[in-house]
């Protein structure tokens, strides 16, 4: 049976372009050496534990498993793919060389490689069964989805598929702690996803009422580049003021659309952009030169959560949650 690896893109999906160009996958946790020099995985979590001191010890051993299996697992004619967030499509490839340790082909702080050949169709996200889209939802670096090859490699190519029942995955206790966060946080990207517009804005506004802000939502129709606008005090004198704009669809916000929230009324607030469907590198050079605070879907997401009990009923019946508790 084919072997199936999903191999996360770097924290933001920065390594996507370079994987492409290069025809490769990469990970990190450079200051582990080359795992190949280690003779058990014991060894590697020695090493772990001395140069990452600092972190939990479940997460030293999350990240020494992720390292062995890249470094020892993944052979020639497996299957790989990464997702992209901004695009909300899963990319596909196939592995032509195994692992080896060289800094000097991506980034250094990436230089665990192995050889993909990537293909050039994709996968929408929206098209996978639920019971894929769960579990290729976690935050791991690296893991196998042998269970969902087959369904990935059928819509791949647009070819009717049945629903496979889902499957409890295996993996250290750490690990699953960690997959189940990272899966819940996607299915509620997932959800977000399906919001209109509107819907976005006032949720938008909701996180900022949770986070001690009066809010003002402009009404629907042109905006004038600012859909919300928050500010401490009642009448809105006090500052800061912040001023709001929300994309909320598939393409990039750009360079332009941050230089009109800049432009938009009132011009001495803060701006704040929220773009589900991320920006392009020149709107994020922009924004960092003009202190513009950009937000995505994960990290919009991230920030519900976080203040998700402090928002108010109307903000949280768009996107109704349900606590749960799991092992620290």
């Amino acid at each position: 049976m084919t072997k199936w690896w999903m191999i996360r893109a770097g924290d933001r999906n920065e390594l996507i372009p370079l994987w492409l160009e290069k025809g490769i996958a990469s990970i990190g946790w450079a200051r582990l050496g080359d795992p190949k020099n280690f003779r058990s995985k014991e060894q590697l979590q020695r090493k772990a534990d001395e140069v990452f001191a600092e972190a939990k010890p479940k997460s030293r051993t999350s990240w020494v498993n992720q390292v062995w299996r890249f470094a020892h697992e993944i052979k020639k004619g497996d299957r790989v793919i990464t997702y992209s967030k901004e695009k909300r499509e899963y990319i596909v490839g196939t592995a032509t060389e195994e692992h080896r340790y060289d800094p000097s082909i991506g980034y250094s702080y990436y230089p665990n490689i192995i050889r993909v050949k990537w293909e050039n169709a994709t996968v929408p996200r929206d098209s996978l069964s639920d019971g894929a889209k769960n579990s290729l939802g976690s935050t791991l670096t690296v893991f196998r989805v042998d269970e969902w090859g087959d369904e990935i490699e059928q819509r791949l190519y647009s070819q009717p598929f049945s629903k496979p029942r889902d499957e409890l995955e295996e993996g250290e206790t750490g690990e699953i702690v960690e997959d189940l966060v990272g899966k819940a946080l996607m299915m509620i990207q997932d959800k977000v996803d399906k919001l209109d517009p509107w819907q976005m804005q006032d949720l938008v506004a909701g996180l900022l009422q949770a986070m001690g802000y009066n809010v003002q939502v402009s009404p629907r129709g042109p905006d004038g580049g600012v859909d919300v606008l928050a500010y401490k005090d009642a009448f809105g004198f006090e500052k800061p003021v912040i001023k709001v704009q929300v994309k909320h669809r598939k393409s990039a916000a750009s360079a332009p659309e941050i230089q009109q929230l800049l432009g938009a009324n009132p011009i001495d607030a803060n701006c704040l952009f929220v773009s589900t469907g991320g920006f392009t590198s020149h709107a994020e050079a922009v924004a960092k030169h003009n202190s513009v605070k950009l937000i995505d879907l994960e990290e919009l997401v991230n920030l519900i959560v976080h203040w998700y009990e402090n928002m108010p009923n109307d903000a949280r019946a768009l996107l109704p949650l349900q606590k749960i508790y799991i092992p620290e």
